[in-house]
């Protein structure tokens, strides 16, 4: 890809923030879309639950990459917090797709974020992008948030969807949680642990959001997810390997469902998700493993 400018909603976030690493260490402009006042021209402002967006900001911008959304695990799942998660993604979406739109000059391509929660419950059903979505608040959100970034696409913006697993990385995320308990001796399995988890390691994420971002034939929808979905019993054991801990522990359905409340249905609700256009568009992945992609975290 040549060096351009490219505007990026959620650059301080886990997967933004090392994706703006990535492209500005080889020589990209990287604008970042803020919630305050702009510092300097590599800032735009803009209120995701409000859906405003300062347009002339992206003028210029080859491409625009939504990651933006307050964080699913960051809260119990109170009706005002959902509300929250929702308005982020959806208003957010908009906002920026629309904005795009009405650009006299328009980005080459619209990467908009989403997740594999769009499939909801799969049991042991391997599923890829050609799968409906699920029921429930999960799978209804992304698809309501894939929907809000029709605009760009229907004024010629190629756009992109990442369907995103649980993302590998020390600093963040699922993982951001599970590596201290673990190092502490005090991980193990949730429920019985048969549960399907479908990971990336955050190389590969960025990897192939700059992928998506490279190939003018790609489009549509796109399973960010390691090709080889494993158990929650089956990532448990990597951990206490690639660790060297004890993982003789187990956290019961019910006291997840206590602590957790409706979001316990995610941590143990089966996700068997592979990501079948990416591996037919030519995409490598450099730790497809989970022991692999545990190390590199």
């Amino acid at each position: 890809m040549e060096r351009t400018r490219i505007a990026v909603a959620g650059a301080s976030g886990l997967i933004g923030s090392a994706l703006v690493r990535s492209l500005t260490a080889d020589g990209h402009e990287v604008v970042r879309l803020v919630r305050h006042a702009p510092r300097s021209e590599a800032e735009v402002r803009w209120d995701p639950e409000r859906g405003q967006v300062d347009a002339a900001g992206l003028a210029g911008c080859s491409a625009v990459v939504n990651l933006a959304g307050a964080g699913v695990g960051d809260h119990r799942w109170t009706d005002a917090y959902k509300r929250r998660i929702h308005d982020s993604r959806v208003h957010g979406t908009a906002a920026l797709a629309k904005a795009v739109a009405a650009l006299d000059e328009r980005p080459r391509v619209f990467v908009n974020g989403s997740a594999m929660g769009y499939y909801g419950e799969t049991g042991e059903r391997v599923v890829d992008e050609s799968a409906p979505a699920g029921r429930g608040f999960l799978p209804e959100l992304c698809v309501e948030w894939e929907a809000a970034a029709e605009p760009a696409r229907a004024a010629g913006v190629r756009t992109a969807l990442t369907r995103t697993g649980l993302v590998v990385a020390r600093g963040g995320g699922a993982w951001g949680r599970l590596f201290p308990l673990f190092r502490a001796g005090l991980g193990g399995r949730m429920g019985d642990g048969r549960q399907y988890w479908s990971y990336i390691a955050l190389h590969d994420e960025v990897a192939a959001i700059r992928h998506l971002l490279d190939r003018d034939d790609l489009s549509g929808p796109f399973n960010l997810t390691a090709p080889e979905p494993l158990t929650n019993r089956e990532i448990t054991a990597a951990m206490g390997r690639v660790l060297h801990r004890p993982t003789l522990l187990q956290v019961p359905a019910p006291v997840l469902r206590t602590v957790l409340g409706e979001m316990a249905g995610d941590v143990l609700g089966s996700a068997r998700v592979v990501p079948k256009r990416l591996l037919e568009s030519g995409f490598t992945f450099a730790f497809p493993g989970i022991e692999d992609a545990l190390r590199a975290a």
